[in-house]
Formats: C-alpha cells, structure tokens, sequence
C-alpha cells in the first residue's frame, strides 16, 4: 500500500501539468570588443600549436 501511494505520488508531480514551457535563449550579437579578443585567442592558439609542433620535431 505504500508503495502505490509512493507510485501515485511521484506521477502526480512529474506530471507534464507542472512542468513549465521551454523558452529557447536569443544569441546576443558580439560586440567589436568580443570579436578582438576572440580573434587574438585564436592567434594565440595557433602560435601555441606551433610552438609545440617544433618542440615535439625537435626530439
């Protein structure tokens, strides 16, 4: 008996009624500032691949 209350109880509180709509995010648009700095970490990220490329071929 007690466990079909437990039953009982768990479906009525996930029950599809309670639960809240979906509200998908709106992407903001990047800023000038944003864009530099995205572009200078990726300059960044290419100059720490070579770096490690030419360390790894040294050995």
């Amino acid at each position: 008996m007690r466990s079909f209350i437990t039953l009982i109880l768990s479906s009525l509180i996930a029950s599809p009624v309670l639960a809240g709509g979906f509200d998908r995010p709106i992407p903001q648009a990047q800023s000038a500032t944003a864009e530099f700095w995205y572009a200078l970490a990726c300059l960044a990220l290419v100059v720490a691949m070579v770096v490690v490329q030419r360390l790894v071929s040294r050995k």
